[in-house]
């Protein structure tokens, strides 16, 4: 835990000064949930020893990053309360670290694992080339879009029996737009 913490408080700083530094073609990744996903799940499944340690560490590490995006903002001058973002990572955590940790076995788990985290990088992709798009450079959208079919990929060529890898498929498609809907809708019900 205190490793996955660690990383993560490193990784959300590094978040603000990404904001700051990347080049504008890749930018969006410091601002994105798939910026977080992708290493939150990386941890989960390297550390992980079962499932609830996975959701702990899921929720540890969202947490862990929106306090360090928040301190580092804070050191640039930019307040950043965390507070919402938290709250989101203690309900996104645990589904993130499960998901990364069924990523480890076979069968029904792999293929809802896969569902939820392709979900989750196809649905925030969508969301950046439809939604902020006028804004933001299609690169790391379409980057995102890419990781996410590979992560549906790597699923579905692995899991047994093969009729689940449409449940994989169909589970990406379900998250991707539940997602997608939830972006556009959060601005609208936290912050107005």
């Amino acid at each position: 835990m205190v490793l996955v913490a660690t990383v993560a408080l490193v990784l959300g700083g590094l978040t603000s000064w990404g904001q700051l530094l990347l080049p504008a073609e890749t930018a969006s990744l410091a601002n994105s949930a798939g910026g977080w996903t992708i290493p939150t799940a990386i941890l989960v499944v390297v550390l992980a020893r079962g499932y609830p340690e996975a959701a702990v560490q899921g929720a540890v590490a969202f947490v862990a990053l929106t306090l360090g995006y928040a301190v580092v903002s804070g050191w640039r001058d930019l307040p950043f309360d965390p507070s919402t973002w938290a709250v989101v990572g203690l309900v996104a955590g645990p589904v993130v670290g499960t998901a990364a940790h069924a990523l480890r076995r076979r069968g029904r788990r792999l293929a809802l694992g896969t569902a939820v985290l392709a979900g989750i990088l196809v649905g925030e992709g969508v969301y950046g080339l439809t939604v902020v798009a006028e804004t933001t450079s299609p690169v790391w959208w379409s980057i995102e879009l890419a990781v996410g079919a590979l992560v549906l990929a790597f699923g579905a060529l692995r899991v047994r029996p093969w009729g689940l890898a449409l449940v994989a498929a169909t589970g990406t498609v379900l998250v991707a737009a539940a997602f997608w809907s939830a972006f556009v809708l959060l601005p609208i019900l936290v912050f107005h």
